[in-house]
Parts: structure tokens; sequence; C-alpha cells
């Protein structure tokens, strides 16, 4: 019993927290998304400054060094994020915009057809930070036509970008909103909150065994002999 409850206790307060966090991001979301939407500046920000803020820009759109996210599931069906660079008007400074959801091909080698509008572009949505905890099973694969960049990669790292990359980028990734014009894919963005209920439930299916551990202790250890 000593040994279970304070890990049932835990791992309850660990979910509990979880959920904490996700309905205070979601607060964030909302209260941050109220407010007049900035231009993406050309010089290097704080990426805690624009979180959650409706952005808007104007530029080119780079599909050279456009990236795929791999695993990411729209109703159940597999496929990829789709994260093209853009180069800010006149200047050297890019933002990556996550253009929306595409269905994965039935032979992975292949790629699906990505169009990119050419010329400027206007693009608004909100500003977002990769998550950092994930898991990398193996290496990223790398695919697309010969001399073209365009690789899948598992997950957004912004670090890894920037190192593969020659030019400035700013530190947030633009969530494409859903009535862009900007040539988007499914934009069904997944709410900072979704799945709370299911960490709240969780917690206390945890309470319940240490509950339960410490009842059954008690009736085994006390209880008058027959």
């Amino acid at each position: 019993m000593l040994l279970l409850v304070p890990l049932f206790i835990a791992a309850g307060q660990w979910q509990w927290n979880k959920a904490a966090a996700k309905a205070a991001q979601q607060v964030e979301l909302e209260t941050r998304g109220k407010e007049p939407a900035l231009v993406v500046p050309t010089t290097r920000v704080d990426a805690e400054s624009l979180r959650y803020r409706r952005v808007v820009a104007r530029g080119h759109f780079e599909p050279q060094y456009q990236v795929l996210i791999d695993n990411r599931t729209y109703r159940g069906q597999a496929g990829y994020h789709v994260v093209t660079p853009l180069r800010l008007e006149d200047s050297a400074m890019r933002v990556l915009v996550n253009r929306g959801w595409v269905p994965i091909l039935a032979d992975r080698g292949t790629l699906p057809p990505i169009t990119t509008p050419e010329g400027l572009v206007n693009i608004s949505g909100v500003a977002t930070l990769p998550t950092t905890r994930f898991f990398t099973l193996g290496k990223d694969a790398t695919q697309g036509n010969p001399g073209a960049w365009q690789s899948v990669w598992q997950n957004l790292e912004l670090v890894r970008y920037g190192r593969a990359v020659s030019f400035p980028v700013q530190p947030v990734v633009v969530q494409l909103d859903a009535d862009s014009a900007a040539s988007g894919f499914v934009r069904e963005w997944t709410r900072p909150d979704e799945r709370r209920q299911t960490n709240l439930g969780y917690a206390l299916q945890w309470w319940t065994f240490a509950a339960t551990t410490v009842v059954l202790w008690l009736v085994l250890n006390f209880r008058k002999p027959t």
C-alpha cells in the first residue's frame, strides 16, 4: 500500500496537471485571438510574443524548402502536414506556414502532388509553437524529385530546420486560416484543449485505484477472523 498509493496519486496528479495546462492554453488562444492581427516582422522576434496571436504576412512561397510532416491523421486517414516557408516581402526573413493536411498515397515512396501559388501572396493565420516533446523512431526519410529539396519529417523541429537552410526563419509556425485563399489544404486545426476530458478521466481512474488500494488494505488487515 505504501508503494502503490503514492504512485497512483502521483499518476492522477500528472493527468490532472496535463488537463489544466491544456485548459490554460485554450484560454490563451481564445484571448490572444481576439487581439488585432499582427504583421509578421522582418526581424527575428521572441516566439512567446507571437504565440497564439493572429498574424498576417505578404511574400513569396518557396516550395523548394518545403517539408512534409508525417503521421498526421484526418478523420482516421493518414497523411502529411504541408509546411512551406514564406519569404517576407522586401526581406530575407522567412516564416513557416502550415498549409494543412494532404492524404498519403498508397505508395509511400511517392509524394502526393503539392501545388504552390507563385508570385506575391497574402496569408493570415495563427502563430503557433511546435511541440518539443516527441519521440523520433529511426531517421526521417528524405524524398522528392532529383535536385529538389523536399523531405518527409516525423516532427517539425525549428532548430533543425534553421540548421538545414541558409536564411533566417521566425521561431513560429503560422497555421493557415481555413478561409485563406493562399492555396491551402485541409485545415481543421487541433484545439489546445483536445482530449482534456480524457486526461481528467484518467486522473479520476488513478485516484480511484489509490482509494481502492487503501480500502482493500484496511479490509484485509482489520477484519475480524472468522
